[in-house]
């Protein structure tokens, strides 16, 4: 969540600040804001809503200046309003902030005590005026900030501007990712290398507890104990033009149509065509002797890694947990010796998932992570990285990271079964032929986006939605459930066929559409039974299925989608795409935000 984008350098900045800003905005926000130095001031221009409203505030009132910090918002504390908005300011130093600092409140009611103003409902704001309080006893910028860090508790990335030195910025990290940009003749801040993919290729990532001092010619950094530190200096790879839609109406739709190439790309750093073998990345453990995996992973991710669940018991017949980050540490699970915790993330920066990762790695478990962002916090810190190359995925709901996901899990698993001696050399190779069909399979579900999109206006008048799967497809179902919540703000939920009659029936009328998730297999006629249950109340159906599987049970559906004939193994890859799609035609026909969703960011860096 929220965006940071730092510059200093010669050349006026507001309008590249605020490029900078909607390279982010798929992160997610409610408001926004700049704050430039000219002239010995501080000049400020926040608005809430989205970046046309701040960039009509700059048309009517400029900031200039050569040097400057911008934000967009995703509110915590206080609502999403103008006065709430980053910067914060005093007279002295201005601030923009992600992440959450939790014990805001005494240091909130001490500048309360000594008299100081505050303008905002923000936890962000107090830091401002910690930092502010030392500048104004005297204290040089760099010794107010490290006066400032070893004080707050929580998760932040900062970048701060201070009046009176107009030739420097200083940033800051604590579980927060922050990156610093490397120019000629001007240095950058940024959440990520996207947002400075324009200004720079030259990276460097702050690592936890780093603080650095940026002038236009050179970056400082210090680590968390104060010391001058040198961080490696790296090509980000991101490429200006990776926020661009092309022919697309949303980046979410375009997210969907590339899935077919960046699986592809995905399967090709995981399995071997010439032998038709399986492989990972390099690694330095023993991966046979891994006697558990723990699966940790928010949102999207966790239905992933449960389709993994399945995945691993199957083939390797290794057991499985499977935990939401935000609950993980506080049932205080039991973590065996010789154990494997998976952690799966889009970002690599999720603050609950991160916080899970290292209670793990205190714990002695060896630390796999999956995760499309290979120089993120969490792929640093693993014994072993999983790459997914999805690309950027601009769209707040995920699609193509979701799949790519799903690849590298199946590969995953496979290998682990290759190791641990439960699958021939004949199996595996079948295994890989099955993952290599899954880009053409993918293409081929993509094919009947019309027909989805025209079968969209019978849910869209809907407010409540089930939607039902059974194995494999129980987590697609769940995944379709929060698709259609997040873009379309219907409610929906997920259930495995079998929990039907256990209570969900009881909400079944002709009012409530009931989507199945039903490929021709070994759970076909059990799922068909489920779904007979349904229609005997009245309720109206979508079936899922392939070929097959609607010639037998397609009669009497309100509509039904055909996929194609597909391995149980990349099922779960192929069954996405109608999922994908009908949430996304869904929220069009309702005229929702689809690549911005109210209330939601695409980095959740605060627990």
């Amino acid at each position: 969540m929220c965006g940071i984008i730092g510059i200093v350098g010669e050349q006026p900045v507001a309008e590249r600040l605020v490029d900078g800003l909607r390279r982010m905005e798929y992160r997610g926000y409610d408001s926004a804001g700049v704050c430039t130095i000219h002239e010995g001031k501080l000049i400020r221009r926040r608005a809430s809503g989205k970046l046309n409203n701040l960039v009509a505030e700059l048309a009517e009132r400029p900031a200039p200046g050569s040097i400057g910090i911008a934000h967009t918002r995703w509110a915590t504390h206080g609502a999403p309003t103008a006065a709430n908005a980053h910067p914060h300011a005093t007279e002295e130093v201005a601030l923009v902030h992600n992440g959450i600092i939790e014990n805001y409140k005494p240091l909130r009611e001490e500048l309360l005590a000594e008299g100081r103003k505050l303008e905002s409902e923000t936890d962000s704001e107090v830091v401002a005026h910690l930092i502010s309080r030392e500048v104004e006893n005297g204290a040089s910028p760099q010794a107010a900030v490290a006066a400032v860090l070893p004080r707050l508790r929580g998760a932040f990335a900062l970048a701060i501007a201070f009046r009176s030195h107009p030739d420097l910025l200083i940033g800051a990290r604590l579980g927060s990712p922050l990156v610093v940009g490397y120019g000629e003749g001007e240095m950058y801040l940024g959440s990520d290398a996207l947002a400075l993919a324009p200004l720079t290729q030259k990276i460097s990532y702050l690592e936890e507890g780093d603080w650095v001092v940026l002038t236009r010619d050179a970056a400082e950094i210090h680590d968390l104990d104060g010391a001058i530190v040198e961080r490696v200096v790296t090509t980000s790879g991101a490429s200006a033009a990776a926020v661009e839609k092309g022919n697309y109406r949303h980046f979410m739709q375009k997210e969907i149509f590339e899935q077919p190439t960046v699986v592809a790309q995905t399967l090709r750093s995981y399995v071997h065509q010439v032998d038709n073998t399986v492989a990972l990345p390099q690694f330095d453990f023993d991966i046979s002797s891994v006697r558990r995996v723990t699966i940790v992973a928010c949102g999207t991710s966790y239905y992933a890694g449960m389709v993994a669940k399945y995945w691993f018991e199957q083939f390797a017949r290794v057991p499985v947990d499977i935990d939401v980050a935000s609950e993980f540490r506080y049932r205080e699970p039991v973590l065996e010796e010789g154990g494997l915790a998976l952690f799966i993330s889009q970002s690599g920066e999720t603050a609950d998932t991160l916080a899970a990762l290292r209670h793990c790695k205190e714990h002695g478990q060896t630390i796999a992570v999956v995760v499309n962002v290979p120089t993120s916090s969490m792929a640093r810190e693993a014994d072993l990285l999983l790459p997914t190359h999805a690309g950027p995925e601009i769209g707040v709901a995920s699609t193509k990271a979701f799949t790519c996901q799903l690849a590298v899990l199946a590969a995953f698993a496979a290998h682990l079964a290759v190791k641990k001696g439960r699958l021939t050399r004949e199996e595996e190779a079948e295994i890989v032929r099955h993952l290599l069909q899954a880009p053409a399979s993918l293409n081929a579900a993509l094919d009947h986006d019309d027909d989805i999109a025209a079968m969209a206006p019978l849910i869209a008048p809907a407010r409540d939605v089930l939607y039902l799967g059974r194995g494999p497809d129980f987590p697609l179902a769940l995944e379709g459930a929060l698709k259609l919540k997040e873009i379309s703000y219907i409610h929906a939920e997920g259930y495995a066929s079998g929990e039907m009659k256990h209570g969900p029936i009881a909400l079944i009328d002709e009012n409530v559409p009931v989507i199945v998730l039903a490929p021709s297999g070994p759970l076909f006629e059990k799922t068909v039974s489920n779904m007979e249950e349904v229609r005997a109340r009245g309720g109206k159906v979508v079936l899922i299925s392939d070929e097959q599987g609607l010639a037998e049970a397609g009669e009497g559906c309100l509509a039904t989608i055909q996929m194609p004939q597909v391995h149980p193994l990349i099922a779960p890859l192929v069954y996405a795409i109608p999922v994908q799609l009908l949430a996304y035609h869904v929220a069009c026909a309702k005229g929702t935000d689809v690549d911005q969703p109210r209330n939601l960011a695409k980095s959740v860096t605060v627990e």
